[in-house]
């Protein structure tokens, strides 16, 4: 092989990679920020008592009009409530 063969070769398998690489990232990117931000949020939306340290429950009145008497129970001792 000559030099100029090596020379196109060369820059053949290096657009490859680039492109590749490209395609690859455009696909993947969003798929990565999109599980990163729905985990975070997730798991915001679903403990926030864990920022806190203490457990607050929600008195509101449209909370406790659907509310179990077990679950009220529980949200009046200041415990997570596990029951529906």
């Amino acid at each position: 092989m000559n030099l100029m063969s090596r020379l196109v070769i060369g820059a053949g398998i290096a657009g490859s990679l680039l492109t590749g690489g490209v395609i690859g990232a455009t696909i993947a990117g969003p798929l990565g920020a999109s599980a990163a931000t729905s985990s975070s949020a997730a798991a915001t939306a679903a403990s926030p008592a864990a920022a806190s340290g203490t457990f607050v429950s929600n008195e509101t009145a449209a909370h406790e009009a659907g509310e179990s008497a077990a679950r009220e129970a529980q949200e009046n001792a200041g415990q997570v409530p596990t029951v529906p």
